[in-house]
């Protein structure tokens, strides 16, 4: 099995190190992912400008190619460029920070894996919901379990898998549920401050501490100590609404 795997976090983030660890059990790894954080960025490509790639190590090894662009552009370099074989999967991760509800429109993670699946090739997102004290190693262990299912499992073409893992020791996790995206959002706002030199600029901060009431939701597992699997899809048609929509009659 070829892997591709990448992050928003950046190629020298200590949650892609555990995940590539983790899926070299499973196959042949490649790494190809920013050279510096790009966290929400969404799914940004980089068409101003050239994408500059250089080699990166971690313990004076080899451990992949770091580029100048966002997820997505690494995914793109990766199987268009840099592998030798297509991948036959394309790992995102491990996230810093859950990538639940509405926050995967933003997420660079998601957008990384999203773009694989775009591209044809089975996706996963996987992020550890914290930013504090993290132990990645329950989720890239559980990543590439799932890696492994993988391998007898066929995923619906433009389908991926989000998952999300509570910061906890595996034996303290309760299990794993398969999930629905919340319909819960972040809670958001700007202070407005003034630079040294009298300018005024605004800084966006924020919380993030929702209540869901639907029981099925990615939020409500991971509040109770599951880990999160939830199916995406890119097609944002709104099918139910169409038919309505038709009815408008509208004209030029």
């Amino acid at each position: 099995m070829e892997i591709l795997i990448t992050n928003d976090d950046g190629i020298y983030a200590e949650g892609i190190g555990a995940l590539a660890t983790a899926m070299k059990k499973v196959g042949n790894v490649t790494v190809v992912a920013p050279d510096t954080q790009r966290s929400a960025v969404g799914h940004a490509i980089t068409i101003t400008d050239p994408l500059r790639v250089t080699t990166a190590k971690r313990n004076g090894q080899f451990f992949g190619y770091a580029a100048s662009g966002t997820p997505a552009d690494c995914v793109k370099l990766g199987i268009k460029a840099l592998m030798k074989k297509r991948p036959d999967l394309v790992v995102s991760g491990v996230n810093l920070g859950g990538n639940q509800a509405y926050n995967i429109l933003y997420s660079g993670t998601v957008s990384g894996a999203t773009e694989g699946a775009l591209l044809g090739i089975p996706s996963i997102a996987v992020s550890l919901d914290t930013f504090k004290n993290p132990d990645f190693g329950p989720a890239a262990a559980f990543a590439a379990r799932l890696a492994g299912t993988l391998k007898k499992r066929k995923l619906p073409a433009g389908t991926l898998l989000n998952v999300n893992v509570p910061n906890l020791p595996t034996s303290r996790l309760k299990g794993v549920r398969v999930t629905n995206q919340s319909r819960t959002c972040f809670n958001d706002w700007f202070d407005k401050r003034t630079d040294p030199h009298g300018n005024t600029y605004y800084w966006m901060t924020g919380d993030y501490k929702p209540k869901d009431p639907d029981a099925a939701s990615d939020l409500n597992a991971l509040n109770a100590g599951y880990v999160s699997v939830t199916p995406i899809q890119f097609d944002l048609t709104d099918y139910k609404f169409i038919t309505e929509l038709q009815n408008w009659e509208l004209k030029l």
